[in-house]
């Protein structure tokens, strides 16, 4: 990736997490990273584990970089944007992580033309395994997608979709790892009401969940054809698996994407309100 600043406008565990897969990648040096916060704490703990550059003052921020990530809640996007937009023009590329800010409310809160990239990424980013999808707005480029795409797949994994899209991310990936953990939350306690050590029983099935999913993605299979090559005729596995079904897990589980995405369409939609957009 050619030679620019990126500045992260907040500085709390996501933009950390983009921080560290950028460095560890050598997508960025240190020194083309630029952070800033209102918590002077957390500067300086960023300063010393990353060796970047951080900063109180958004407006300084803004000069100096050529990609600006909005990493904020998304409570204090528009205060945010407010102050920050006069010093946007068509040199800036702007990239929002908060959730639920709709390109329309983004784009509304700075100077028209802006170049807008919406994205939903998840907490796994925080250990470079993230799933995150992103949306460009109306006036964004290829090159500004592609450009948004390297910086993200520095934590992870990334998809390019419609915005119309992105409350079926939150339901899914972006929600998702609460459904993973407390399935690994389950897994271990069932193996400890069958005697294992709680520890060994949370090592087992963290690692197997993880195991699973790194060879359905490094094999390209389907994943009932993985799970069939578990599953012995009369064996254990069968066993187990007619307990889920049994317990309705599939569907269980497809609920909660369903009800995830119809909760983050409904916050969207009061982001927007509140705002002044609408939501297309």
């Amino acid at each position: 990736m050619s030679s620019f600043t990126v500045g992260f406008v907040g500085g709390g565990n996501m933009a950390e997490a983009l921080v560290r897969g950028l460095l560890h990648s050598k997508v960025k040096e240190p020194g083309e990273i630029v952070v800033s916060d209102v918590k002077a704490e957390r500067l300086a703990h960023l300063s010393k584990a990353h060796g970047i550059v951080t900063t109180t003052d958004n407006h300084e921020l803004v000069q100096r970089a050529s990609v600006v990530v909005l990493s904020v809640k998304p409570q204090v996007v528009d205060k945010v944007l407010s102050a920050i937009a006069r010093d946007i023009d068509e040199t800036k590329l702007v990239i929002s992580v908060a959730a639920g800010v709709p390109i329309a409310a983004l784009e509304a809160r700075l100077p028209p033309g802006t170049r807008v990239i919406r994205t939903m990424p998840n907490t796994p980013a925080t250990a470079l395994a993230g799933a995150t999808a992103i949306s460009a707005g109306t006036h964004a480029t290829e090159t500004d997608v592609a450009v948004a795409r390297a910086l993200f797949e520095a934590t992870g994994r990334v998809v390019v979709l419609d915005e119309s899209l992105l409350d079926a991310v939150t339901g899914l990936s972006g929600s998702g790892p609460a459904y993973v953990m407390l399935i690994i939350e389950a897994l271990a306690d069932g193996g400890v009401r069958v005697g294992l050590h709680r520890d060994t029983a949370l090592l087992l099935a963290a690692q197997t969940v993880y195991g699973s999913a790194k060879l359905l993605l490094e094999s390209g299979e389907h994943p009932g054809r993985l799970k069939d090559m578990v599953t012995s005729p009369g064996g254990t596995a069968i066993a187990g698996l007619h307990t889920l079904e049994s317990g309705a897990l599939r569907k269980t589980l497809i609920d909660a994407v369903c009800v995830a995405t119809a909760r983050a369409a409904e916050l969207g939609d009061q982001m927007a309100a509140k705002m002044g957009v609408t939501r297309e």
